[in-house]
């Protein structure tokens, strides 16, 4: 059997392991307003388990506790902590990173001797690195990011070996010793391990291995490792596996690589990679990993969990499928909250952990305030060079709805945002409405309500529509409509998603109020 075929059939083998197939599509059941919840409530669910724009998941088992985090990019306050008791069922916590260090990739979430730490790769146009924090208490306070000085790598993942030492595994198969207490490097950087190759018809971005997470099971440690670039193709990415009695090598790549990956442009999920292995509630294991939802790059990258069962030879095969079936929970856990409500009135003077400011600068929290209203201080001229709030959107479609009154010298607005040059929706000044889209301003038609008005934007499934209230009753629909499928990394990189967001630019203070998030059918 050729190595192709041997692939296929093992990968085969996995899909076994889904429920079997329902006459309609499966779908989701409906949480807090209206948004998508993985738990089906019979036992079963279906992937993503936290959806939307969450990307390279790192996951720790705490006890009976589970804490995920992400990649949070350009958002500040960011690395929000997610915790659940079940694997399926996830809240966040708390947003550890509340310093600009940069556009934040994949982290690496770990406790040690007692401690948390979360290692970060961040970069800005002209410098880049590996900063570390660490709290005592997983809810914080979280240290001050410190830097590791290790600009030419990213994706660390964190590991002690049988030498009882710290090391943190980087992205290309090299690897830096850490000092004791974790907070710096103890010697250079070394290459250790030359990643499993894929064939070279697949159809893929690039080789880009990334992603290392070591896990001790056994006698063995693994290795499992992203390849084939993280977007592009949707048969791109993929997860691989290594293994080493001891944490200095040698590596032996499995002779079943790759372990995931889309094989189809047809499939569910595209672009499935980027894993960490966890132990469940019962013993059993399982994969995180992210995948990109076929149709919808503009979600980004959303947090997939896939069964695993080791084998008699020592590895481990995926149980899933495609992921595209409800799949059996995990056993033994405890479920609990899941999500959190975008919905606001802004009466707590708080900023919620869904919140973060698109490519801060330093000061960029002073321009927010409280009183019976966001307030925000205006900033720049449009959404370009005035950094926006945003959210991360879980769903299809849904709607945004809120009121706002804009400065006496400014104007404010809504939008779907995916970075300062590609955005698009409505704002306005005393006079005149303006129309954003494709990162421009496209239109000045008259404004009728003054300063003060609702607005109310609907993305259904990348139809973008707008409705505008003077007082919350009446509405008239906007006069222009747009369609935003192409507003994502493939067409004008970044790795981010199409995010909900809020802005003011000119002089003085926009004020929101009353915003309603809802999760349309």
């Amino acid at each position: 059997m050729s190595k192709l075929t041997r692939r296929t059939a093992f990968g085969a083998l996995g899909a076994a392991a889904a429920l079997p197939a329902a006459a309609a599509a499966p779908t989701w059941r409906r949480g807090v307003e209206g948004q998508r919840t993985a738990d089906l409530g019979d036992g079963t669910f279906l992937n993503p388990i936290v959806a939307g724009d969450r990307p390279d998941p790192t996951i720790l088992k705490d006890g009976s506790d589970y804490y995920m985090t992400f990649s949070s990019f350009e958002a500040y306050p960011g690395v929000v902590i997610w915790h659940s008791r079940d694997l399926v069922n996830w809240a966040p916590i708390t947003a550890a990173l509340k310093t600009p260090i940069g556009s934040v990739w994949a982290c690496e979430l770990i406790r040690h001797n007692g401690r948390y730490y979360i290692y970060i790769p961040a970069r800005y146009p002209d410098r880049r690195s590996i900063y570390v924090i660490w709290a005592d208490d997983i809810r914080g306070p979280w240290s001050e990011p410190i830097d590791l000085k290790l600009p030419a790598h990213i994706d660390p993942g964190h590991a002690v070996g049988e030498d009882g030492k710290r090391y943190l595994f980087l992205s290309g198969g090299d690897r830096v010793r850490l000092t004791d207490d974790g907070l710096s490097t103890d010697g250079p950087v070394e290459h250790v391990y030359d990643p499993w190759r894929y064939p070279a018809d697949w159809d893929v971005e690039g080789f880009a291995p990334e992603g290392p997470k070591i896990t001790r099971h056994g006698d063995w440690f693994y290795q499992i490792t992203a390849v084939g670039g993280t977007a592009g193709p949707p048969t791109g990415h993929m997860v691989i596996v290594a293994r080493s009695r001891s944490i200095h090598g040698p590596w032996e790549n499995c002779p079943h690589n790759p372990v995931v990956r889309t094989v189809s442009r047809d499939e569910k999920w595209w672009s499935r990679g980027h894993a960490t292995l966890v132990e469940g509630p019962a013993g059993d294991w399982w994969m995180v990993y992210h995948g990109y939802e076929n149709g919808f790059w503009t979600l980004g990258r959303q947090c997939l969990l896939d069964p695993i069962e080791w084998t008699t030879d020592g590895w481990f095969r995926a149980k899933g499928g495609d992921l595209s079936k409800p799949l059996r929970k995990p056993r033994g856990g405890k479920p609990g909250p899941h999500g959190l409500a975008f919905s606001d009135d802004f009466t707590v003077s708080k900023l919620g952990v869904q919140w973060g400011f698109a490519d801060p600068a330093p000061d960029e929290l002073a321009r927010v305030r409280f009183d019976n209203a966001l307030v925000l201080t205006a900033r720049g001229t449009a959404p370009k060079d005035s950094p926006p709030l945003t959210f991360i959107a879980p769903d299809q479609a849904y709607e945004v709805e809120v009121d706002i009154e804009i400065p006496a010298d400014g104007s404010a607005g809504i939008l779907l945002f995916y970075d300062k040059q590609l955005y698009c929706g409505l704002s306005f000044n005393q006079t005149a409405f303006v129309t954003h889209q494709y990162g421009i301003e496209r239109g000045r038609p008259a404004n009728p309500n003054g300063r003060r008005m609702r607005i109310r934007m609907k993305n259904d499934r990348h139809i973008v529509t707008f409705h505008t209230s003077p007082d919350g009753r009446t509405w008239t629909k906007f006069d222009r409509q747009m369609e935003v499928s192409g507003y994502h990394h493939n067409v004008r990189g970044g790795f981010m998603a199409l995010r909900p967001a809020l802005f003011a630019a000119g002089r003085g203070e926009a004020r929101f109020r009353r915003l309603i998030y809802r999760a349309l059918p």
